[in-house]
C-alpha cells in the first residue's frame, strides 16, 4: 500500500503565505490578494489650500498659549437661577435644581496681589480669557453665554474677580416660559 500526497489547489487569484509557522494560516491569508493602497487621503474643503475646517478647531484656541509661564489662578464656577415662592414652595414652574434650569453662570476667580487696573478680561460665547501680569486663565465655559451683556466686579477685600454671564440656550422658553 502506498500513501499519496494530496495536492491542494487554491482558487485563481488566491495566495497562501507560508513563510513561518507563526503566520501559516490566518484570516488575512484567506481570500484574494489585496493590492496595497497608496496611503493618501482627500481633504474635503471648500478651499483646497486649507489644512482643516474651522469646525475642527475649538473656539478659544487662538488664546491658548502653552509657552506662557504665568500660573493659572484658583477659580470656582457657580450656577444661579431666579426662583420665587411659586418655585420653592408650590413647585408651579418647571424649574428644578439642575444646571439645565439655571439662567446665569458666576465665575469667581481669586487674584491675590492684583489691582483691578491690571486685569484684562475677554469673554466670547464659550470662552473666558483673563490675563494679569502674574496670572492667566483660559476657561472653556460649559454653556454658551451672552458675551455682550455680562457683569464683572472686583472685590478688593477678598481679592476676587466675580464674573456673571447670562446662559444662552436654544430652548430656554421651555424651561422659563
Amino acid at each position: 500500500m502506498t500513501l499519496q500526497r494530496e495536492k491542494w489547489q487554491l482558487p485563481q487569484g488566491c495566495q497562501l503565505n507560508l513563510h513561518s509557522s507563526v503566520n501559516a494560516m490566518t484570516p488575512g491569508t484567506i481570500g484574494p490578494v489585496k493590492e496595497e493602497s497608496s496611503g493618501t487621503f482627500q481633504v474635503k474643503s471648500e478651499n483646497s489650500k486649507t489644512i482643516w475646517n474651522t469646525e475642527e478647531v475649538p473656539e478659544g484656541f487662538e488664546y491658548d498659549d502653552t509657552w506662557d509661564p504665568r500660573e493659572q489662578p484658583e477659580y470656582e464656577i457657580l450656577f444661579k437661577q431666579r426662583v420665587g415662592t411659586e418655585d420653592v414652595f408650590f413647585g408651579m414652574s418647571r424649574k428644578d435644581h439642575s444646571t439645565a434650569c439655571c439662567e446665569d453662570i458666576v465665575i469667581k476667580i481669586k487674584l491675590p496681589e492684583t489691582k483691578s487696573s491690571d486685569i484684562t478680561l475677554d469673554v466670547q460665547d464659550k470662552v473666558l480669557d483673563l490675563r494679569t501680569p502674574k496670572k492667566k486663565l483660559l476657561l472653556h465655559l460649559p454653556y454658551c453665554v451672552d458675551s455682550k451683556n455680562g457683569k464683572a466686579r472686583f472685590l478688593s477685600e477678598e481679592e476676587t474677580l466675580e464674573v456673571t454671564l447670562r446662559v444662552l440656550r436654544e430652548f430656554d422658553f421651555i424651561n422659563f416660559g
